[in-house]
């Protein structure tokens, strides 16, 4: 697996390079790099959209108490868009705008989370207080007054 990872991170720049080249020689130099920055405004302002969106559902998700997991892989697809958005190239910006819809990304859960296994674990910690303990109340505690505290110095 850590093969093929590095190994995409090898091809990506040149599979860029010979999109950059092919549309290039399809549509000329300055179409070219037009739509490499039209391509960036409008997926900042999907990001834009899309974060403030995911933003707002985790917001609720953790109001009303419930597990944000969709939230959450959700916000974590966004960036990456994000980071794909970055990169310039066609490729990268084509994966960028895809991460970006929605429906893709419900898809994508979909596909992952039936591979998922939730496992839950709780730690307990329990210390018992003797005789000699420096935090029983009354005993060990310093009271500093008002003048005697400096917030963070």
């Amino acid at each position: 697996m850590t093969r093929f990872i590095a190994l995409g991170f090898l091809a990506l720049p040149l599979i860029e390079i010979a999109l950059f080249i092919v549309v290039g020689r399809a549509i000329g130099l300055f179409p070219t790099l037009a739509l490499v920055i039209l391509a960036a405004i409008a997926g900042a302002l999907l990001l834009r959209q899309q974060g403030l969106g995911v933003l707002a559902r985790l917001r609720n998700s953790v109001g009303e108490g419930t597990v944000p997991g969709r939230t959450m892989f959700d916000a974590m697809l966004i960036g990456a868009a994000a980071v794909f958005l970055v990169l310039p190239g066609f490729l990268s910006d084509i994966v960028a705008l895809s991460l970006l819809v929605p429906a893709v990304r419900g898809w994508i859960f979909a596909a992952l989370a039936s591979r998922v296994r939730v496992v839950e674990t709780t730690t307990t910690y329990r210390r018992h207080a003797g005789p000699d303990d420096p935090l029983l109340p009354g005993q060990g505690n310093i009271d500093l007054d008002e003048n005697d505290w400096r917030g963070g110095r």
